[in-house]
């Protein structure tokens, strides 16, 4: 039951996130930041979301910048879940270079 419960938040806090970083970087143009996946600790008081971000090369600065205003993103995420989640878990934000990774062991492989 509680494995449940995690992966439902941890969903919803996907998919919030998400739809917020789409809006903002919108604005921005030549963007993008997706959520990749989001792990929420067993009592409900951090999230750790890991973000996928292109172009990789501004990744660094853009996740600096998202981690000084994680209070108004999470501000947003509140204001969002109000109705689903009593109350909003603190937000730790990480790069997943997962697919850069891949890239760079196709590129070893190809060789």
């Amino acid at each position: 039951m509680q494995a449940t419960r995690l992966e439902k938040i941890s969903r919803l806090i996907q998919k919030e996130l998400s739809e917020l970083f789409r809006l903002e970087t919108a604005k921005m143009g030549g963007v993008l930041v997706s959520v990749s996946s989001v792990r929420v600790s067993p009592d409900l008081s951090v999230a750790r979301a890991y973000l996928s971000i292109f172009p990789s090369e501004r990744a660094q600065e853009l996740l600096d910048n998202i981690n000084a205003s994680v209070g108004q993103i999470r501000y947003n995420l509140a204001t969002r879940t109000r109705y689903q989640l009593r109350r909003t878990p603190e937000l730790k934000f990480f790069i997943d270079d997962s697919l850069d990774y891949i890239e760079h062991i196709d590129e070893l492989l190809g060789k």
